[in-house]
């Protein structure tokens, strides 16, 4: 069965072996990665990120690089028209327009990123190639389009009829155009995987804040903010509203937290305070951090309660929940 965050929620339970946990309270709640127990080892965002752990990993397994394993895998999210934040069926802006944004980054350090790209169903893979192609980190808007149009991508309508018709919706609500911000509109998936080498890589990819301003973007494709990688230390990926992330380059921080010698946990733990620090007047917002250092130690924390995230290694495929700081 196809897990999606809707058919999730109401089975409260994941098949296939996997199982959802009260509390994620141990960074070693599986065990330890090591060159003793060579990976893969793969980690994402959201119950729904266990379709993306389940390609990425059997990829991982035929010795396929973490980078092009990831890409495989968050294309399965983007390509789900099921899934209304990311990719194919994401929501639109308030103009109606499908506007989408994504990054990756490997274990070398090199990054790619493309920001409100239109009419293109794959943006991480715009992205890898922005990366692998060119010497920018970022293109966006129509310069993005037009590089994967001369790339081979096509270009296709991302509007479907449900996202549509929840756009229609959202119109009578506020028919002159004010825009909303929530804590359910903004599930980005974000992977971070270590395979056979011990080498890792991430990768995000979202459809944004539903109904924001046209041209608004938001964290993911920012390096350093929705996602960062360093092969010497770990990475982090973010979900949740961008704003607060990016004025704070949340993943970054923890990562470079865990350069301190900080566990993943904890290094969450404290990205989620510096937010809360900077915004505790703030309503309606929602910030989730996960990490996995180089160890396999994974750590994931968020401002509410309600993120939970997916974990696929050699012994488990589970959709866990994680702690929160605002009880």
């Amino acid at each position: 069965m196809k897990i999606t965050r809707r058919n999730f929620v109401k089975a409260g339970v994941i098949t296939s072996g996997g199982i959802l946990t009260s509390q994620f309270s141990s960074s070693k709640l599986f065990g330890r990665f090591s060159a003793d127990s060579p990976g893969p080892i793969v980690i994402s965002t959201w119950d729904f990120g266990i379709n993306a752990n389940s390609k990425t990993f059997d990829l991982l397994q035929k010795n396929v690089n973490s980078l092009d394993s990831i890409e495989a895998g968050i294309n399965v999210i983007e390509n789900d028209p099921g899934i209304n934040t990311v990719g194919y069926g994401g929501l639109p802006d308030e103009d109606g327009i499908v506007t989408l944004d994504a990054s990756i980054m490997d274990w070398k350090g090199n990054a790619g990123s493309v920001a409100a790209i239109e009419g293109i169903k794959n943006p991480i893979s715009v992205a890898k190639l922005v990366m692998q192609k060119t010497k920018h980190v970022m293109l966006v808007g129509d310069g993005a389009k037009k590089f994967a149009l001369a790339n081979g991508f096509k270009e296709e309508n991302l509007l479907t009829e449900d996202s549509r018709k929840a756009w229609l919706e959202w119109k009578k609500e506020f028919p002159h155009g004010a825009y909303r911000v929530d804590s359910k509109n903004h599930d980005t998936i974000g992977l971070l995987a270590i395979d056979k080498s011990n080498n890792m890589s991430g990768g995000v990819s979202t459809s944004g804040l539903a109904f924001k301003i046209h041209g608004r973007v938001g964290d993911s494709p920012i390096i350093g903010a929705a996602m960062f990688v360093d092969n010497e230390v770990g990475g982090a990926v973010a979900t949740g509203n961008g704003e607060f992330v990016m004025k704070t380059l949340g993943s970054f921080l923890i990562v470079e937290k865990m350069r301190e010698g900080l566990s993943p946990q904890k290094a969450c733990e404290f990205a989620i305070q510096r937010i809360y620090k900077n915004s505790r007047n703030e309503k309606d917002i929602q910030i989730g951090y996960l990490a996995l250092n180089k160890n396999g130690e994974r750590g994931a924390f968020s401002l509410y309660d309600g993120f939970n995230f997916s974990l696929t290694t050699q012994n488990k495929n589970v959709v866990l929940k994680s702690n929160f700081l605002i009880k």
